[in-house]
Protein backbone atom coordinates (compact mmCIF):
# COMPACT_ATOMS: atom_id res chain seq x y z
CA UNK A 1 0.00 0.00 0.00
CA UNK A 2 1.12 3.52 -0.68
CA UNK A 3 1.43 6.05 2.10
CA UNK A 4 0.92 9.81 1.98
CA UNK A 5 2.51 11.91 4.72
CA UNK A 6 0.72 14.87 6.27
CA UNK A 7 1.67 16.56 9.55
CA UNK A 8 3.98 13.71 10.62
CA UNK A 9 1.20 11.13 10.17
CA UNK A 10 1.59 8.37 7.61
CA UNK A 11 -1.74 7.97 5.84
CA UNK A 12 -2.42 4.54 4.33
CA UNK A 13 -4.00 4.31 0.86
CA UNK A 14 -6.97 1.97 1.34
CA UNK A 15 -8.52 2.01 -2.14
CA UNK A 16 -11.36 4.00 -3.63
CA UNK A 17 -14.86 4.92 -2.59
CA UNK A 18 -16.10 2.30 -5.06
CA UNK A 19 -14.25 -0.43 -3.10
CA UNK A 20 -16.68 0.03 -0.19
CA UNK A 21 -20.26 -1.08 -0.84
CA UNK A 22 -22.99 1.48 -0.18
CA UNK A 23 -24.37 0.74 3.31
CA UNK A 24 -21.46 -1.63 3.86
CA UNK A 25 -17.88 -1.85 5.03
CA UNK A 26 -14.48 -3.27 4.32
CA UNK A 27 -11.76 -4.12 6.82
CA UNK A 28 -8.23 -2.71 6.87
CA UNK A 29 -5.56 -4.22 9.12
CA UNK A 30 -3.61 -1.75 11.26
CA UNK A 31 -1.16 -2.00 14.15
CA UNK A 32 -4.16 -1.34 16.44
CA UNK A 33 -6.13 -4.22 14.96
CA UNK A 34 -8.76 -4.46 12.24
CA UNK A 35 -10.44 -1.19 11.30
CA UNK A 36 -13.86 -1.21 9.63
CA UNK A 37 -14.26 1.46 6.95
CA UNK A 38 -17.96 2.22 6.38
CA UNK A 39 -19.85 3.97 3.58
CA UNK A 40 -23.39 5.23 4.10
CA UNK A 41 -26.05 6.08 1.52
CA UNK A 42 -24.80 9.70 1.34
CA UNK A 43 -21.30 8.42 0.38
CA UNK A 44 -19.90 9.56 3.74
CA UNK A 45 -16.99 7.41 4.88
CA UNK A 46 -16.20 6.57 8.52
CA UNK A 47 -13.68 4.28 10.21
CA UNK A 48 -13.98 2.50 13.56
CA UNK A 49 -12.05 -0.26 15.26
CA UNK A 50 -13.88 -3.41 14.15
CA UNK A 51 -15.04 -4.36 17.67
CA UNK A 52 -18.31 -3.45 19.32
CA UNK A 53 -17.73 -2.00 22.81
CA UNK A 54 -20.39 -4.36 24.19
CA UNK A 55 -19.11 -7.87 23.46
CA UNK A 56 -16.49 -7.32 20.75
CA UNK A 57 -18.73 -8.17 17.79
CA UNK A 58 -17.46 -7.40 14.27
CA UNK A 59 -19.01 -4.04 13.41
CA UNK A 60 -17.95 -4.53 9.77
CA UNK A 61 -20.64 -7.23 9.53
CA UNK A 62 -23.33 -4.93 10.93
CA UNK A 63 -26.05 -3.00 9.16
CA UNK A 64 -25.28 0.63 8.22
CA UNK A 65 -28.17 3.09 8.41
CA UNK A 66 -27.69 6.84 8.34
CA UNK A 67 -24.70 7.58 10.55
CA UNK A 68 -25.13 4.42 12.63
CA UNK A 69 -24.03 0.82 12.41
CA UNK A 70 -25.92 -1.94 14.21
CA UNK A 71 -23.72 -4.62 15.73
CA UNK A 72 -24.67 -8.06 14.36
CA UNK A 73 -24.36 -9.78 17.76
CA UNK A 74 -26.68 -7.90 20.12
CA UNK A 75 -28.08 -5.04 18.00
CA UNK A 76 -26.23 -2.21 19.71
CA UNK A 77 -26.21 0.94 17.57
CA UNK A 78 -22.89 2.76 17.28
CA UNK A 79 -22.55 6.32 15.97
CA UNK A 80 -20.16 6.15 13.00
CA UNK A 81 -19.07 9.78 13.43
CA UNK A 82 -18.46 9.55 17.21
CA UNK A 83 -17.75 5.90 17.94
CA UNK A 84 -20.22 6.10 20.84
CA UNK A 85 -23.03 3.68 21.55
CA UNK A 86 -26.49 5.13 21.06
CA UNK A 87 -28.41 5.60 24.32
CA UNK A 88 -29.53 3.84 26.37
CA UNK A 89 -26.45 1.71 25.70
CA UNK A 90 -23.10 3.00 26.95
CA UNK A 91 -19.66 2.44 25.47
CA UNK A 92 -17.26 3.74 22.89
CA UNK A 93 -15.10 2.32 20.12
CA UNK A 94 -11.93 4.02 18.79
CA UNK A 95 -12.42 6.13 15.63
CA UNK A 96 -9.95 6.63 12.80
CA UNK A 97 -9.74 9.58 10.43
CA UNK A 98 -10.41 8.98 6.72
CA UNK A 99 -9.37 11.44 4.03
CA UNK A 100 -10.87 11.41 0.53
CA UNK A 101 -9.02 12.83 -2.48
CA UNK A 102 -11.26 12.49 -5.51
CA UNK A 103 -12.45 8.89 -5.16
CA UNK A 104 -9.23 7.72 -3.45
CA UNK A 105 -9.40 7.02 0.29
CA UNK A 106 -6.65 7.30 2.89
CA UNK A 107 -6.72 6.12 6.51
CA UNK A 108 -4.83 7.63 9.43
CA UNK A 109 -3.68 4.42 11.16
CA UNK A 110 -3.66 6.10 14.59
CA UNK A 111 -6.95 6.32 16.51
CA UNK A 112 -8.38 9.77 17.13
CA UNK A 113 -8.36 11.13 20.65
CA UNK A 114 -11.64 10.58 22.48
CA UNK A 115 -13.96 13.55 21.98
CA UNK A 116 -11.93 14.88 19.02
Amino acid sequence: MQAATTLDTAWIAIGTLDDIPVLGARVVETAHGPVAVFRNSADEVFALLDRCPHKGGPLSEGMVHGRLVTCPLHAWNIHLDKGEAKAPDVGCVPRFEVRQEGRDLYLNPEPQAQGA
